[in-house]
């Protein structure tokens, strides 16, 4: 199937400021796109491109003051199959990760894990171990959470919704 992507932002910045803009798809389905998605910015500014350590791409660039505008347009393919992934994998003790894996299970500032973390073992705390166990939190928000551009800001959490 085609999936036409994209999205355009709008802002007044009261001064210069300094962005980085994750909009693109990522770099392992470059292929897969018909149209590149290129982000464009009005009024038009340098835009140097990267690739961080997760493979994503990032775009830096400083807004002008005033009203500033920037957004992805691009068209990919996608044979629209769901990918279950690995059904028998195991959850390992804290205790056994490698270092390096450690900051993946740090607090997200969107999810206030204090506040939450009573509520996530009364609905979750049953589960068995592993994939049953992340299979049960991805149906709870499949049927618990709806996304509308009314409720929607950049300070909402995952307690609010």
């Amino acid at each position: 199937m085609r999936i036409h992507i994209g999205c355009e932002m709008s802002f007044d910045f009261p001064q210069e400021t300094p962005l980085i803009a994750m909009l693109n798809v990522h770099y392992s389905r470059a292929s897969d796109l018909e149209r590149p998605d290129f982000l464009t910015s009005n009024p038009p500014v340098p835009i140097e491109s990267y690739r961080d350590s997760f493979g994503n791409w990032c775009n830096r660039l400083v807004a002008p003051p005033g009203r500033f505008t920037f957004g992805t347009d691009a068209v990919i393919r996608d044979p629209g199959s769901f990918e279950m992934g690995d059904l028998v994998a195991w959850q390992h003790e804290v205790r056994d990760l490698p270092s390096e894996t450690l900051l993946f299970l740090l607090p997200s500032r969107y999810c206030e894990s204090d506040v939450l973390a009573n509520e996530a073992w009364r609905l979750f705390g049953h589960s068995p171990l592993g994939i049953p166990r992340v299979q049960a939190v991805c149906d709870f928000v499949h049927n618990h959470i709806i996304f509308n551009y009314g409720n929607a800001r950049p300070t909402r959490t995952a307690a609010e919704a």
